[in-house]
């Protein structure tokens, strides 16, 4: 149960954190494009990661949901995967469908997700295949950062199984949205 209190609350620790992690991105963009240091940059997006994950910890678990946080954190999220993807991109021409997947699916769960607050008045929440998905990103970003000569074969199947599940989750959750919006039973 949401603590009411922190609805309108700006500065709570998840905020900070979320807040940190957009600090991050030019560091990120930084060190793998300028200064080559991948290592680094693998590390940081971990570390991008692990304050995600507290964030989200603490703001379940002190209840500390705020209104602020429900916008800054998936901005957070996605600003950094974004940025992360780019840098990417200019080594791996295929990375390009990650990114039109991801951008696809966040317009359809923008509007959607719009017109489900508006029917049933709550925000849709995070499911398992969005953080499935969300793993596999994370996992297939690091593993083109970490691993510089990475062959074309392991390049492209964690790229399509990203693309995969990326794909999985946006129909899950469009399912999901469509229903809510038509007021159809799931």
């Amino acid at each position: 149960m949401e603590n009411k209190s922190f609805d309108k609350k700006i500065i709570t620790i998840p905020n900070i954190l979320s807040a940190v992690r957009l600090m991050m991105i030019p560091l990120i963009v930084w060190l793998y494009c300028k200064v080559e240091s991948y290592l680094l940059t693998g590390v940081i997006i971990i570390l991008s990661g692990i304050t995600d994950v507290v964030d989200g910890f603490i703001a379940r678990h002190f209840n500390m949901i705020s209104d602020v946080g429900k916008v800054l954190d998936p901005i957070a999220d996605k600003f950094t995967q974004g940025a992360v993807l780019l840098c990417l991109l200019s080594r791996f021409p295929l990375m390009l469908v990650p990114i039109l997947c991801i951008i696809l699916k966040e317009i359809f769960m923008i509007i959607t997700g719009f017109l489900v607050i508006k029917k049933v008045g709550k925000v849709p929440s995070a499911d398992w295949h969005g953080k499935l998905a969300t793993c596999a990103l994370y996992g297939m970003m690091e593993l083109h950062i970490l691993w510089y000569d990475i062959t074309s074969s392991a390049s492209v199947v964690s790229i399509m199984i990203c693309a995969c599940l990326i794909g999985l989750s946006f129909v899950l959750y469009g399912t999901e949205n469509i229903k809510a919006i038509t007021g159809k039973k799931t």
